[in-house]
């Protein structure tokens, strides 16, 4: 019973309270062309319009999945319309009506879609209580963040109060990386979607590994998108650094090598790489692997079961990662 842990989906629920409150949220609803809509944040950011997969029909996803064989989707919104740059109060009621909005959908299908929690993440403790309301009453199996906050790593914030609901609530954090706003040398050649995403992954962990998050939540569940982006492919040299830094000057707290936390993380499939994909499993082991497919974007794996079943991993292995992984993090 394959289950996805990496699809999105946005309902279009959530363009009605915006028509009619926009300042109660700092979001409004714009034309970027005729009849093609897209979210305005009162901060300035302009969104890209919503790819017609990402608004699809509940019953167009259901049909998809069962063209590839996925169960189930674990999904999350669009970490492009986090919007973490919101005033504190808007970003609070911005997340409640994400969230609000994808427990309805997901609770009308609940034998096919599970869905993640977004928060205002700058206020740390606020993220956390909605996370908590989210997890404990509306039925969320986890928290979904962005890999920055408008360009800061997540290591250098200071977010214990989420990791700490986190780790109490004994849930996974699926890291997702954000980009909304390509930069001069990515612009073209889908330079953004291609390096930038999975380069904001590994800036994050890498903070993460460096601040010492995981040192002082050592029962947080967190899962990275893209195969961890360059960080399985870079842990030498990481570990080179840790090593031969000035870890004072360059505030390096973490208490052991930066290799000794691989498998303490875990890691989508979407490498679009079959020999890629194997290095990974080999590399941090089956057991830290979960199928993923970015369901409605451009970069989507269209057949997460057959890349992985391309790696040539035994029966066993592959559901590991496709069914017993996933059902372990999100306690299913």
């Amino acid at each position: 019973m394959p289950i996805d842990v990496h699809a999105h989906h946005v309902p279009l629920d959530i363009l009605e309270p915006l028509s009619a409150r926009a300042a109660d949220f700092g979001v409004s609803v714009v034309e970027a062309s005729p009849g093609c809509q897209c979210l305005r944040f009162d901060h300035g950011l302009q969104v890209r319009p919503f790819f017609s997969k990402l608004v699809e029909p509940v019953a167009d996803r259901l049909a998809s999945m069962d063209r590839t064989g996925i169960d189930r989707q674990v999904l999350s919104i669009w970490t492009d319309i986090f919007a973490y740059a919101l005033p504190h109060a808007q970003g609070a009621r911005w997340h409640r009506l994400l969230n609000d909005s994808l427990a309805r959908m997901c609770a009308r299908e609940p034998a096919r879609f599970s869905w993640l929690a977004s928060g205002a993440l700058p206020d740390a403790a606020g993220a956390a209580r909605e996370l908590e309301r989210a997890v404990r009453e509306d039925g969320a199996v986890g928290g979904v963040v962005a890999a920055n906050v408008e360009g800061t790593n997540l290591g250098d914030l200071d977010l214990d109060p989420y990791w700490a609901c986190a780790q109490a609530l004994d849930v996974p954090v699926f890291i997702h990386p954000t980009a909304p706003s390509p930069n001069p040398r990515t612009g073209r050649h889908a330079l953004n979607q291609i390096v930038q995403y999975t380069y904001d992954t590994t800036l994050c962990v890498g903070s993460l590994i460096g601040s010492g998050v995981l040192d002082r939540f050592p029962k947080l569940e967190l899962i990275l998108s893209h195969g961890g982006g360059a960080m399985p492919w870079l842990i030498g040299r990481f570990d080179c650094m840790h090593g031969r830094m000035d870890r004072r000057q360059q505030q390096d707290v973490a208490a052991m090598a930066p290799s000794s936390y691989l498998t303490r993380l875990s890691y989508d499939t979407i490498l679009h790489e079959p020999a890629a994909l194997r290095y990974l499993i080999e590399r941090v082991g089956a057991d830290r692997v979960v199928l993923g497919s970015d369901d409605s974007f451009p970069p989507a794996d269209h057949d997460p079961m057959a890349t992985l079943r391309a790696t040539g991993i035994g029966a066993r292995e592959i559901e590991m990662i496709s069914d017993g992984n996933p059902r372990r993090l999100f306690r299913f």
